[in-house]
């Protein structure tokens, strides 16, 4: 699935766009009952017309009620929708909570650069640290333009000098470096800082 973030997939996808939210779906299958004032008549007129002719629903969000006109097919075809909508919600979440995503969500920058702070990590945390990261450059960093890794040290280690397109082989090389890395390296508290400030050195860095 392309990288995009809940909202703009709901903009494509939600229940609005595709006139399946309540609102829209009643006003498909029925007419709302209505009390209103007309001007011209200087008084209340209530569509009482309609009493007992049809089958009626009361919204509990504002008490309108809504005389339904349509035929059970229509009903029929709405409830597919629907379960169809669900379905695409169920595979969303699903994906969101996913691989790469569940740590580090989905990336909708053009360009990044990931600092690496292992801190004292035992080999195992280590591993499974690279792991994780791994998994996003394959999974993740592959659709967009450009990115770097830099390690937080005492001297701050760079994959790159500078953010590097995206291919193939750069992300092999990325995942090659990452599994070089030496667990221990000499580190302070603001060894960290220093690795996003020199992050943001990098002029084309989205974030």
């Amino acid at each position: 699935q392309a990288l995009v973030s809940s909202s703009k997939w709901l903009q494509l996808h939600g229940l609005k766009r595709n006139k399946l939210s309540l609102s829209q779906i009643l006003s498909q299958i029925g007419f709302q009952h209505r009390k209103d004032y007309v001007t011209t008549l200087g008084k209340h007129v209530a569509s009482r017309y309609a009493d007992g002719l049809f089958p009626q629903y009361k919204r509990a969000q504002d008490g309108s009620v809504y005389n339904l006109t349509a035929k059970k097919e229509l009903i029929l075809h709405f409830v597919d929708c629907l379960m169809g909508a669900i379905e695409l919600y169920k595979q969303r979440m699903e994906w969101l909570t996913s691989d790469s995503r569940q740590i580090f969500g989905v990336i909708q920058e053009r360009c990044i650069v990931i600092v690496l702070d292992f801190g004292t990590a035992a080999p195992a945390e280590f591993d499974l640290c690279r792991d994780s990261l791994s998994m996003v450059l394959v999974e993740q960093v592959t659709q967009i333009a450009k990115f770097n890794l830099i390690r937080a040290a005492q001297d701050p280690v760079k994959w790159q000098q500078k953010s590097t397109a995206v291919s193939e082989h750069t992300i092999k090389s990325a995942v090659t470096w990452l599994w070089k890395l030496d667990r221990m390296t000499a580190a302070s508290h603001t060894n960290s800082a220093e690795a996003l400030l020199e992050a943001l050195s990098d002029e084309v860095v989205s974030s």
